[in-house]
Parts: C-alpha cells; structure tokens; sequence
C-alpha cells in the first residue's frame, strides 16, 4: 500500500526522492518522510499529510545528499502521527518498509529485553532496531539486512541505510513489489517503476526473498540462500506522459476519458489477428483445449470483473464458472479440480489477498493458472502460467477506471477463445463478436458525451446521504462497481442489488430521499426491470436510469432517464461502465472530496 523510494549518486539525491515521492503518493499518503545520508550523519525530515508538506520542511532544513531512502505511508501499524511515519532509526541505521511484520510482537519483546526503546507504535521500528543489533554484533549492512529478513515472518519491501557506511544502500523484498532502477553512475530502488522513471528506464525486478546492495557502481542481487545471482534486466514502457494531468483536473478524469484508447489497445491482437488461444501465451491452445471450469480469484473492483466474465465463461463457452473474493478463498477448505483453470485478475498484479490465494489454488493441486494483469513482470503473472496484460497504461487515480473496462475486454476474449476451442462458435458468431469488440471504443466514446447530462445528475446526488444502484444479469456487477465508486469517492454510502431482490429487504429503505440508479439495457430483462422500477415509485423513490438509445420509455415525475448508445449485445456491461463512473466522480467533485486520494484508501493492496 505504501510507496518506497531510494537513490545513491554523485548528484543531489532529495529532488530524486521528492519527485518519486510524489509520483508513488497514490499508493499510500497519511504522512511522508526522507532519510538521508550527509556525511557521518543520517538526517530525517517527517510530516503527516500529504508530500508537499513534507517537501517544504525538506526544503527549509536545506535537506540535500548523495544517498537517501524516502517513503508515502497508508497506515496499517499505529496511528496517523509523525512518530510512526517513515522513515525509522535506530543508532544510525534508517529504513523504509512496506507490507506487515506478523511476529513483531514477539521481536518486540526480545529487543526490549536487550535494552532497545520504541518511540513508535509500528511494526517497522522492530526490523531498524533488530538490523541495529546486529550491526553492534560485527554484521556489515548487507549481512545484518540477510540475517533479519530470515527472522521476519510476513510480508515486507526494505530499503535501508547507515551513517557507518554511507557508500550503499540494501533492500529486500517478500510479497511486497521493489525494483532496481539502473543508472549511468547512480542507481535507484522503488516499488514502482513511476517513481523513478524521470532517472532512468533500465529496471531489475527482485524476485521473492532477494537482497540487493546498491551502490553508484552497480548492483548485487542475493536469492534468499544469500548467493549472489543475475537478474534479468528490462526496459520500462511506462512515458512520462501517462504520469501527468495534461488537461485534466484528477487523474480519474483522465482515466475515464482514456477508455477508448486504452480498450482499442487491448483489443488489437485479437482485431489484427482473431479468437486466437496464443492471445494468452504461447501454449494457451494445449491448456485451455483441456479445461473443464474457471476459478476466478480476485478482490474489489477485479471481482466485479471476474462476475461479469461468469455470465460470458458459462453463457458463451458453455463452461462451469465460480468467482471468489481472493482473501475469502484463501481462508477456506476449498474445492479443487485440476480441470479448472485459475484466473487472477488484478490490475497492479501485486495484490497480496490475490497473490496468496494463487499460490493456494497451486497448493490445492490447480495445474493450470492464468494472470490477467496491468502491470508487466508484476508478482502474479510471474507465478502464472498463463497471461494477459491489459493494455491500460499506468493507472494513477485510486479509484479504478481503465484496469476495470479493459480487464472486461480481455475475459470477454476469453470467453469467446474458450468457446471456439470447444466447438461452441460458429464462424458467423465469431465474426459477429469480433464486429462488437471492433465497435466498442466507439460505443464508450458516445457514453463519454453523456458527461454534460451526468454533470446535473450528480448535484443532485451530492446532498444525499444514501443511494442505491440495481441491475439484473450480466448488468448487476456494473451496479455492484457504481455503488463501489460512489462509496470510495464521495463518501455516500451506496449498495447495490439485483433488481429482483427489492422486495426481499432493501424496498424498506426507499423513500424520497433515497435516490435510486438503474441500469436498464435494452435486454430480454428490461420488462423485468420496469416492473422493479414501478415498486421503487410506488414508495415515493426517486429514479435515476441509464437505458439504451433504443429502450422504449421515457421520463416522467420521479424518474429521470439518461440514453447510452444503441444497444451493443454482450459487451453492454462495459458501455453501461462509463456513466456510473462519471455520476461518481462528478458527484464527488460536487462534494468536494478528494477525487484521486480518498480517505482511508490506497491504489495498490499488498497488505491484509
């Protein structure tokens, strides 16, 4: 959830750490803090809030340094307070860390018995105070770093550094993403690769249990045996460009308006090329010609994703298909059938719950596993067979936008794979799903238009302290993901249901002050639809309803009517997307929260 940044070079190293800072603030920004190494002397500047109140203190203390280690905090251990932000010392020795220490508890106990005090109510202090120890013990930083790591139990990122020896800097990772970003004389860590591609594009991905010494000549990569090994090095596709505003006011504005882009770019292999198994890697035809169900496993908005792709897995591929939160799934007995594939979605691909349920699922004898992810050389398709990346670009805004309606395109394309190796695809019926993905970034380009109808739509909504979101079949995860908008940006609390089950429980809370959204597409259930919509009336609730161009009603008192595009077949969930995103972020715009940085909430989840 927090953001980690590091660099040793002949130049000044705070404007390199200040910069990361800001470019990882989406990841976690309770409080903000740097440590450097200034001859003999680890200085440290923290504040609560956001960076720039941090780099402002920087700037006044007159902060500069060859060597230095900064870190974004999304609290988990202790409170929002400037003794438990980032980074911590301990006698000389800062760190920087991500992630949870299960057993610091017991490290807490044992380091007070050998006379250490805590200033904090974090797990981190214990990791600075334990490396300390060892150093006093006649460790160097590098063998102090692999001795602690191996006492440790949970997950972590580390970057650490000491006044005793200001010509490196170590860091180690388990289940919490850090890269090494090469430079010409200086070298850079982060967890993510924004943050230090104003420097450099060269980056070492550190696998599970590696350590690393970096210094301004190169860099030392240890497996979790302590033998030194060569990783691959690559070459970030992430521009400068994709990390700016331009335009726009929030970068979930202009991760809205991206969708055209970023969904014609998913989908052009299987334009240029068709239904083609090899779309999911290059012995995809011998897996999935085999499978006999689908285990999707991932969390929030992903899972929303992965609901959907069960309406096209079972309707279209004729396929068994169970969708689990990840974090629930890796908690119990589950079921597992080796004919099933596995699929992970997670747009950052470093999502702890649904990293570890992955490794779970492998556990349970699942053979086959297939990552569908934003991020290249991310943790999850590294630990899977099988891969997809999305084609969304960096996605900045805390809120997912573009990773949701591309992930949809790419299980869409799953679905129609599976179905073809299967025998279940006629060619007209291949050209016709080919024609619907070839139509659909021009379908969410006219649902982007409706922004100005949207605009008027959410002052109404902004005094309002509830609402509810329904949908029936394939729509009612786009209701699901709606409600989940509205409630992670503009703080009203929001609930979605299938539209059948109104007068199951939730009609008893509708009443005039109860706005009511509906995704009525023009499907076989939209009559289903119309008649849940007149018990909402009957109770006096005020409608709001996103129907098709060619949905045959039209508004009257209590129920305002805003038109999609014309009816687009099965890839209607993605169209419907766009409006309920928009009603959530200018209803939070009219609430004047913080649209990109939400209260409580951070991008990428790699805690419990």
């Amino acid at each position: 959830m927090c953001g980690i940044v590091g660099a040793i070079a002949d130049r000044d190293v705070v404007p390199v750490l200040i910069e990361g800072l800001k470019r990882l603030e989406y990841r976690g920004y309770d409080s903000a803090g740097i440590a450097v190494v200034d001859g003999n002397e680890v200085s440290r500047v923290r504040r609560t809030g956001r960076v720039a109140e941090m780099a402002g203190a920087a700037e006044a203390e007159g902060f500069h340094a060859t060597l230095g280690i900064g870190h974004t905090r999304w609290a988990t251990h202790g409170g929002v307070t400037e003794a438990n932000a980032h980074p911590h010392i301990s006698h000389g020795v800062a760190l920087v860390h991500n992630g949870i220490i299960e057993n610091h508890d017991e490290q807490r106990e044992k380091l007070r018995a050998l006379g250490y005090e805590f200033e904090s109510q974090t797990d981190t202090e214990v990791i600075a105070h334990l490396i300390h120890h060892h150093l006093k013990n006649g460790a160097d930083l590098l063998a102090a770093v692999q001795q602690v790591v191996k006492e440790l139990e949970g997950a972590y990122a580390l970057a650490v550094v000491s006044r005793k020896e200001p010509h490196r800097m170590v860091c180690a990772r388990m289940g919490c993403p850090l890269l090494v970003g090469l430079g010409e004389g200086e070298n850079f860590i982060a967890s993510d690769v924004s943050a230090i591609i104003q420097a450099t594009r060269r980056v070492i991905f550190l696998e599970e249990g590696d350590t690393a010494e970096i210094t301004r000549a190169g860099v030392r990569v240890f497996d979790p045996q302590d033998n030194e090994i060569a990783r691959d090095e690559h070459l970030s596709d992430v521009s400068l460009a994709s990390l700016e505003l331009g335009p726009y006011r929030h970068f979930m504005q202009k991760e809205i308006h991206e969708q055209p882009r970023a969904i014609g770019d998913t989908i052009e292999a299987v334009i240029d090329g068709g239904f083609v198994p090899e779309l999911f890697g290059r012995n995809a035809e011998a897996v999935l010609k085999g499978i006999e169900g689908v285990q999707i496993l991932a969390c929030g908005t992903s899972y929303y994703a992965g609901l959907t792709a069960r309406y096209w897995i079972e309707a279209i591929a004729g396929l068994p298909c169970s969708v689990e939160i990840a974090s629930e799934y890796r908690y119990r007995d589950a079921y597992a059938d080796p004919r099933h594939l596995v699929v992970t979605i997670s747009q950052s691909g470093e999502t702890l719950d649904t990293m570890e349920a992955l490794k779970y699922a492998k556990s349970l004898g699942h053979e086959h596993t297939l990552s569908i992810c934003n991020v290249p050389e991310s943790a999850i398709p590294r630990a899977s067979e099988l891969v997809c990346y999305t084609r969304a670009g960096a996605e900045i805004g805390v809120a997912s936008t573009k990773a949701f309606t591309t992930q949809l395109a790419v299980l869409f394309q799953l679905a129609v794979v599976l179905a073809k190796l299967r025998g279940r695809l006629s060619a007209d019926e291949e050209a016709g799903h080919l024609d619907q993905l070839r139509q659909l970034p021009g379908s969410v380009q006219h649902a982007l238009n409706l922004e100005p109808q949207i605009m008027a739509w959410a002052e109404r909504f902004a005094g309002k302290p509830n609402a509810l979101f329904l949908g029936r079949g394939l729509h009612y995860p786009i209701a699901l993901e709606g409600a989940l908008k509205l409630k992670e940006i503009s703080y009203i609390h929001a609930e979605a249901y299938p539209a059948g089950e109104l007068k199951h429980g939730p009609l008893a809370l509708v009443d005039a002050e109860m706005p009511v959204v509906v995704i009525a597409p023009n499907d076989r259930l939209l009559e289903k639809v119309k008649s849940n919509m007149q018990e909402v009336r009957a109770r006096g609730g005020e409608l709001f309803v996103f129907a098709d161009q060619d949905s045959n009603f039209g508004e009257s008192e209590g129920v305002h009517v805003i038109r999609t595009p014309r009816h687009v077949g099965v890839l209607s969930p993605i169209v419907h997307t766009i409006p309920v995103q928009l009603l959530a972020y200018h209803t939070a715009l009219a609430r004047g929260t913080d649209v990109d940085k939400p209260r409580n909430l951070a991008k990428s989840v790699t805690v419990e």
